[in-house]
């Protein structure tokens, strides 16, 4: 070197490794991204399970069900107790007790037909209080109205009948009809209308 360039001092400059700063930015960048896509996911995962989804679609729903609570069906016409011809016809040994109950039945409105002994498949063979009789299209007209007079008499319809009459049939359990305020209350029940019950499996 021709003596010209000394070194001077006794530190000497040091070879250092290149930084690599962009390196870890891009990483952390990385990881934070992984993270929050973790995080969305998880939160979606509980809404899925716990029912916290759609707050519209649930608030639907739920008025869905209250509406459908709250329906009713008005019952079918029922027809009025003075539209109805009744044939009182006594099958026990007690006289008298048809045309009594016949009485009782005009003074609540109905209409009275043939009042005598009952015929020979029901005479002496009715045990429990009564037996009401009809032609098949009395089963939800007539008869409902009937019952409400003699609430433990079983119903009975004939298909091969005609006509619009009913019987009462009074077996050896009859003492009496159905007290007049009893079956008064009855046949508002008749017309009143019926909730339509909620669907479980939709609510």
């Amino acid at each position: 070197m021709g003596g010209q360039y000394r070194i001077t001092g006794d530190k000497y400059p040091r070879m250092r490794r290149p930084r690599r700063r962009g390196r870890l930015v891009v990483l952390s960048v990385a990881s934070a991204a992984v993270l929050g896509v973790g995080g969305w996911g998880t939160l979606q995962l509980i809404d899925v399970f716990t029912g916290g989804g759609d707050s519209a679609s649930v608030n639907g729903t739920k008025a869905a069900c209250a509406d459908t609570a709250s329906r009713t069906t008005a019952p079918k016409a029922l027809p009025e107790p003075g539209t109805i011809t009744v044939n009182v016809l006594n099958a026990t040994t007690r006289g008298g007790l048809a045309q009594k109950t016949a009485d009782e039945l005009k003074k609540r409105g109905f209409r009275i037909g043939e009042v005598g002994n009952a015929t020979k498949e029901y005479d002496k063979k009715v045990k429990g209080t009564g037996v009401f009789l009809g032609p098949a299209a009395a089963d939800d007209t007539s008869l409902p109205v009937l019952g409400t007079q003699l609430a433990d008499a079983e119903r009975r319809t004939d298909p091969a009948r005609k006509g619009t009459e009913v019987d009462l049939i009074i077996g050896d359990g009859f003492e009496a009809l159905t007290k007049k305020a009893d079956a008064d209350r009855a046949l508002t029940a008749l017309a009143e209308p019926k909730a339509t019950p909620a669907s479980k499996k939709n609510c």
